[in-house]
């Protein structure tokens, strides 16, 4: 279970530089930075990153943009930054997650890259700098404060926002008359069409992102009209359950799967995009879900030969967009916690941002940073763009969401009824509150 939480905590991250790096990365030395300008430079800060500095020529755009900001700050502040990097091979057993957390618990580097449970967890335990004091942070979204405060202290700030929709065909919602769905009976009534009509699955899914759908329905309240902090302080005290906000989300799963417009079966031994996407992009598929870079990935969803789409998941505010949040964080006892602070001060600014966000074609955390997005993004950026949204992660919620929703909503795919997976949340929850 713990190595599946594991796995599931990464999946979060498929669509931001931090996993993406992680993939592909390779050991080197912290030493070793190959941008000509870091040279001869004394003063230096250390990262802890699932990736090395790219080189000059690197084709990997997510690290290349990172490391464009990285640059803007070395020149502006005549120092270096270092990576002390990860690589699975050299830890192991052990993500990236877990030697996170060792680092930072070790007072080990200056300034982390971090998913949303470490940067949770650590937070917590107080070993995270507070971040609000930074002139960056003025210029934040609310929903980066909201997934990212823990104890009243902004702990992490990150360089995108992943942003998760459906992914339609168009053309074969038109063929048959449908509209796109904005509730969940709207969509149910679009798959219903669809079967009837000899697409044998309307909905294609993977193991890790099924809860997007969960999300939208169990927090579209919450985060669109609702009391959050009230709220959130209601879950963490154990006023409120999770289950209860959880259930009409499991329930529309098990629903789905019933009728068979999702194959849980299938998707229980499919990887993100790589089990479902080639029947979507054969046109066999209407649906999928995903996050918004990959509608820009030629590797993924970017030269469809279609009209595609990629709307807000379903619930009964309408649209529901789905945002998971990573977070660059300084360790409170860094040795160089100045200088890290004014590193990110460099890299999180509205002129950083906008060339991170350019070249990754991306949301960004800045509400003054905006970058035209492919027409097929429209809807989605549109609806950001209004606030509208629910959380995936929210780093002030003491039970953990993304990834324990993954391997809950992982039962349910193996047959577990909705009332066993409500039980497992009120489990975590009690475990919480000891």
């Amino acid at each position: 279970m713990k190595k599946c939480f594991k796995r599931a905590a990464a999946a979060l991250l498929a669509g931001s530089m931090v996993i993406a790096a992680a993939a592909c990365s390779e050991k080197k030395e912290p030493t070793e930075n190959l941008a000509k300008n870091v040279e001869n430079k004394d003063k230096s800060v250390v990262l802890f990153a699932p990736m090395e500095r790219s080189k000059p020529d690197a084709e990997n755009i997510a690290r290349t943009a990172f490391d464009k900001t990285v640059i803007m700050a070395e020149d502006k502040l005549k120092l270096r930054v270092d990576y002390n990097t990860y690589t699975s091979e050299n830890y192991q057993e052990k993500s990236y997650d877990d030697v996170a957390l060792d680092r930072i618990r070790n007072n080990m580097d200056d300034f982390y890259l971090l998913n949303p449970d470490v940067l949770q967890k650590t937070g917590e335990e107080g070993l995270l700098e507070d971040l609000s004091g930074l002139d960056c942070a003025k210029n934040l979204r609310e929903v980066v404060k909201v997934a990212n405060t823990v104890d009243g202290k902004l702990v992490g700030i990150p360089q995108e926002v992943v942003v998760y929709g459906l992914f339609v065909n168009k053309d074969m919602f038109d063929e048959y008359g449908l509209e796109l769905p904005n509730t969940p009976e709207e969509l149910l009534e679009c798959c219903r069409v669809f079967k009837e009509n000899g697409i044998e699955t309307p909905i294609g899914a993977n193991r890790w992102w099924l809860e997007t759908f969960v999300f939208a329905q169990a927090y579209a309240d919450l985060y669109n009209g609702g009391d959050v902090e009230a709220e959130v302080k209601a879950l963490n005290s154990g006023e409120s359950k999770y289950s209860t906000y959880m259930r009409s989300g499991f329930e529309y799963l098990k629903e789905m799967i019933e009728l068979g417009y999702i194959d849980a079966e299938k998707a229980y031994t499919y990887e993100a995009i790589e089990g479902e996407g080639p029947d979507f992009m054969a046109q066999k598929t209407p649906i999928v879900m995903a996050y918004w870079g990959a509608a820009n990935s030629d590797t993924a969803y970017g030269k469809p030969d279609f009209n595609l789409r990629v709307i807000g998941f379903p619930s009964e505010r309408g649209q529901m967009p789905v945002i998971s949040m990573t977070g660059m964080s300084v360790a409170a006892n860094a040795e160089n916690k100045e200088d890290a602070l004014e590193v990110l001060e460099v890299i999180l600014s509205d002129e950083a941002l906008q060339v991170y966000a350019e070249t990754n074609k991306v949301i960004s955390p800045s509400k003054n940073v905006e970058v035209n997005c492919i027409p097929a993004l429209k809807p989605l950026n549109d609806l950001v763009n209004e606030g509208t949204y629910v959380l995936a992660s929210n780093a002030g919620m003491k039970v953990e969401q993304w990834g324990n929703t993954c391997l809950i909503v992982r039962k349910l795919m193996e047959g577990a009824s909705v009332d066993e997976c409500m039980a497992e949340f009120d489990r975590l929850q009690e475990e919480s509150l000891k």
